[in-house]
């Protein structure tokens, strides 16, 4: 008799922030590892603040980090990072954007298509024309665009996925969660895959 094996209740969650470069990593290949992958992009500041940390672009790790930012970059055939000067900055603008854009069925190609402007471009995603932006590649209007990045009903839809990966346990991004296990980084990615198919097999 085959063994009862316990399936997944939910597809895995992908959280993730713009302004990250594992994020953009994890996000150009999780369509291929695990296609049926829910995005939730978040407001990582939030998230740092709430577990007690801040970016390693803002510490003594930031030279080391880039640099290994960079080989992985050029491992996955993405291209030569071109840093935006300066970053890290507030991802609070792109994170309502996101939430709009998810919104709109439209988050994996807006999210795509900011993390490529930003780091394939240089392009600073604090910066509301730059928002804008991505938003007008990815086919958004840019007036519904820049009245969402203010409407109370954006902030509090964001201020839900926030609390809804912390609810999780997410400290960090990007973090693959399948029901309560989580694969945090760009590096995890493939096995948080491997996670996901042996639960559905």
């Amino acid at each position: 008799m085959r063994e009862h094996v316990r399936m997944p209740t939910r597809p895995p969650l992908f959280y993730f922030g713009a302004m990250s470069p594992y994020s953009w990593f994890a996000a150009e290949r999780i369509e291929r590892l695990l296609p049926g992958a829910r995005w939730r992009g978040v407001f990582a500041g939030a998230i740092f603040k709430a577990n007690g940390r801040s970016s390693w672009g803002l510490g003594e790790q930031r030279s080391e980090g880039m640099t290994d930012c960079e080989a992985r970059a050029a491992i996955h055939g993405l291209g030569k990072i071109r840093w935006p000067d300066p970053w890290p900055t507030s991802d609070l603008l792109i994170a309502r954007a996101m939430v709009h854009a998810d919104s709109r069925g439209r988050l994996r190609s807006f999210a795509l298509g900011a993390m490529r402007l930003s780091f394939l471009e240089g392009a600073d995603l604090g910066e509301a024309a730059t928002v804008l932006e991505a938003g007008r590649r990815a086919g958004m209007e840019p007036p519904e665009l820049e009245a969402a990045l203010t409407d109370p009903l954006v902030k509090q839809a964001l201020r839900d996925v926030n609390d809804e990966a912390l609810g999780l346990g997410v400290f960090g991004v990007p973090t693959v969660a399948l029901e309560r296990q989580l694969f945090w980084g760009d590096d995890r990615l493939e096995e948080g895959a491997d996670a996901y198919r042996a639960l559905s097999a």
